[in-house]
């Protein structure tokens, strides 16, 4: 028989093949998996979402964790919860949202959460939860690395990429690209100092969330040191996405956070395009340094490694992409932990912690 899974978006970001954010991308994928193996899927996701089985649409809510909006939109989640739950024989809960903790549905049926979040933004109630059929996971081995002990936490489950980007084409254009939500944690504002030390071009794609702590870094960081030749170009859809992977001469990812995976590195080196990231979190990790990118510690070091960028061969980046991020085993490993789950409902230990 079929399973039938409950995946919950976070409220602020809609999900859908054009997604920008990496926990609705990788819901878009799971969704789309569970309806093509003959799976019921229902996702709980805000409006403007565009899914392969049952949407469950509440409304958009543009707030911050402490917003008083985020407490009306967490009530509307735990209502359509709720509301699934009267509808369907629901197997299991998958939550995606930093605040899953807050609209856990009642015991007896089992709950994945998945950590897309660097474990530092997570409160200490969503990992260490006293319900006894929550387990979580996380989405890289560094991440997995970086949390405490804990009897529920699963084994690593990694992203992947589509084949689509493995199989995407175009000749090698001039600029370096970014991608990445307008936000002080992305140290958009060194890539661009970056571009400029090294003389390249750089597109930055991504969008500006109406939270004033984007905007504010947006208009005092990014727009000032934009020029002719360092521009904002805004939220890309899936085909441009490929399009500008696959011409770029590589890919620029300064994070100032532990990132947990970057889906968006992932993607390039699928496209055969290296990538010049900071040396943290899951980007260690994700980078071999010197044979499918540069890993480097500021934007002096960034300029300097985009000047070697063409040391790198796209044949080798694509490889590896193929051989380390297959979405193919991501898919596999969440539908059999599902099904682990809904098995195992009377005795969870058989699940272990890993």
């Amino acid at each position: 028989m079929g399973l039938t899974i409950l995946n919950v978006a976070y409220p602020f970001a809609p999900v859908g093949p054009d997604a920008t954010g990496g926990a609705e991308q990788v819901l878009t994928h799971i969704d789309q998996a569970l309806t093509a193996a003959g799976h019921r899927s229902l996702v709980i996701a805000c409006e403007g979402s565009s899914t392969a089985g049952t949407l469950l649409p509440v409304p958009r809510t543009p707030g911050l964790l402490d917003d008083p909006a985020m407490a009306a939109a967490r009530a509307r989640h735990r209502q359509a919860i709720a509301t699934a739950f009267e509808r369907w024989p629901i197997d299991v809960v998958h939550l995606h949202g930093v605040d899953f903790h807050t609209y856990l549905p009642a015991p007896g049926v089992p709950v994945l959460a998945t950590l897309h979040l660097p474990v530092e933004f997570y409160a200490p109630e969503a990992l260490h939860s006293r319900r006894a059929d929550t387990w979580l996971h996380c989405v890289s081995q560094s991440q997995h690395a970086s949390c405490q002990p804990n009897p529920h936490l699963l084994a690593t489950i990694e992203n992947g990429v589509p084949e689509r980007f493995l199989n995407s084409r175009h000749a090698k254009c001039g600029f370096a690209l970014m991608l990445a939500r307008m936000c002080p944690e992305k140290g958009v504002h060194l890539a661009i100092e970056a571009a400029k030390r090294a003389g390249i071009s750089l597109l930055i794609a991504g969008e500006v969330y109406p939270y004033e702590a984007h905007q504010h870094y947006f208009r005092a960081e990014i727009e000032p040191r934009l020029d002719q030749r360092r521009r904002f170009i805004g939220p890309v859809g899936l085909a441009r996405k490929g399009r500008l992977l696959a011409a770029a001469r590589c890919l620029l990812a300064p994070s100032l956070v532990r990132e947990t995976s970057c889906l968006a590195v992932r993607e390039a080196l699928a496209s055969g395009t290296p990538a010049v990231a900071f040396a943290r979190g899951a980007l260690a990790d994700t980078i071999e340094h010197g044979r499918t990118g540069f890993l480097v510690h500021d934007e002096v070091e960034m300029a300097q490694a985009i000047a070697r960028i063409d040391e790198i061969s796209p044949d080798v980046c694509r490889s590896t992409a193929r051989a380390r991020f297959s979405m193919e085993r991501m898919i596999q490993q969440y539908i059999a932990t599902y099904e682990a789950l809904s098995q195992s409902r009377s005795d969870y230990s058989v699940l272990g912690a890993a």
